[in-house]
């Protein structure tokens, strides 16, 4: 069993996510540390790129502060090596196939492996061309996340037959972002999924108040949430852990008895 998968064996998951660097390095190890003792179940990481084409502005604005901060792969492998001694809950690195291909897959997911990332989720890696990256994964242990997204409909089967970890349900078409409806049969798309695996699925995009995450969370197996804690960090830069660690626990316990 994984170690993602073991996770979503405890219970209804809580997945935050946070832009690495931003504000800097410094404070998204204190600030994963925060959501770690708020209750978060598994942590998505992301590694700040140029054009991250899945965001939202919200994201993208995280993104270039973390870069003109200095952020780069290689500092952010260094602070997880730091973080690693204080915490083992798993982590999933959310960011782009352009920074993983440029650092060499093999010497990425061995620098993975090192610091003990569990999984990798990357929004513009077709689900027909993952082989090659997918196979340096797995040979260090690091899984592929697949993505289903209401447009996928014919292709959620074989998406979903050959998932690992769990599956990031998209809730909306369109980039990630605070949405005050969600309106996307995910009901269905998650009958769909459980027809042909029972890898776990979580919801994400969009998702930012406590009440839809517990609608979620009735529906699928976790949530996600991005945007709303990257708006917290934008205010309070680098005096946002309490914040944050109210956040997040507010969160969890809205789904903790699902």
């Amino acid at each position: 069993m994984s170690k993602i998968t073991d996770t979503f064996k405890k219970g209804k998951a809580f997945i935050p996510f946070i832009t690495a660097g931003d504000p800097n390095l410094s404070k998204t190890k204190e600030y994963i540390l925060a959501m770690v003792k708020a209750g978060a179940d598994l942590i998505e990481v992301g590694i700040p790129f140029s054009d991250p084409i899945a965001e939202g502005p919200v994201i993208q604005e995280a993104d270039i502060r973390a870069l003109s901060a200095g952020t780069t792969t290689d500092k952010i492998f260094d602070m997880l090596l730091e973080l690693r001694k204080e915490t083992d809950i798993p982590l999933v690195f959310m960011t782009y196939l352009n920074p993983v291909f440029h650092y060499g897959y093999d010497k990425f997911f061995n620098k993975c492996e090192e610091v003990d990332i569990s999984g990798i989720i990357i929004p513009d890696m077709p689900f027909e061309e993952k082989e090659e990256c997918e196979k340096a994964a797995l040979s260090h242990n690091v899984e592929v996340i697949s993505m289903i997204a209401p447009t996928s409909k014919d292709r959620i089967k074989s998406i979903a037959k050959e998932a690992r970890g769990f599956i990031y349900v998209v809730s909306s078409l369109g980039v990630t972002g605070v949405r005050s409806e969600i309106n996307t049969d995910l009901d269905s798309i998650i009958k769909t999924i459980r027809e042909v695996t029972d890898v776990p699925a979580a919801i994400g995009f969009g998702i930012n108040t406590p009440e839809q995450a517990k609608k979620m969370a009735k529906t699928a197996d976790g949530v996600i949430v991005g945007s709303a804690i990257i708006k917290l960090i934008a205010k309070h830069k680098d005096k946002a852990e309490a914040v944050i660690y109210d956040y997040v626990r507010s969160m969890k316990s809205s789904i903790e008895s699902l």
